[in-house]
């Protein structure tokens, strides 16, 4: 069996992220700071972008494990969706949600893009592209994060 993998940069590492805002699944606002203190992987999806709905069961699976936060870059937000979660029957996935596309913005991110930070919020690194987040390759670049 081959990976799926995307294309992994590490060009940004130990780069802080950036302070944009984004909406929490109850409407609030938060950044990747508020979520300092341990590993996180985040994920900048669409409901739209075929590979981002592919790697979606993979990445809820994951998130059992690991604090994954997957931020939709829909511009319409919540009435997309809240109905794609609703179907897709995600787990440990919530829907985050950046209707001002300002995060792929801020990372000149194509979409999927997902970003490992360690636990004091520095980038460990990010894969542009489709992943299959359960195989061996992904348990390996995810362990890199402390």
């Amino acid at each position: 069996m081959v990976d799926t993998i995307g294309t992994l940069d590490r060009s940004h590492k130990g780069e802080t992220a950036p302070a944009v805002q984004f909406q929490t699944p109850t409407g609030t606002t938060t950044s990747i700071a508020d979520f300092t203190g341990k590993p996180l992987l985040l994920n900048l999806w669409a409901t739209w972008c075929a590979p981002c709905v592919a790697e979606m069961p993979t990445l809820d699976a994951v998130a059992g494990r690991l604090t994954v936060i997957a931020v939709s870059q829909d511009l319409d937000g919540a009435a997309k969706v809240t109905p794609f979660f609703a179907k897709a029957g995600l787990k440990n996935l919530k829907p985050y949600l950046d209707p001002n596309v300002a995060l792929s913005t801020t990372y000149q991110a194509s979409l999927p893009t997902s970003i490992l930070y360690d636990s004091s919020g520095k980038e460990v690194w990010r894969m542009v592209g489709g992943m299959d987040w359960t195989s061996e390759t992904a348990k390996e670049l995810l362990a890199e994060a402390k």
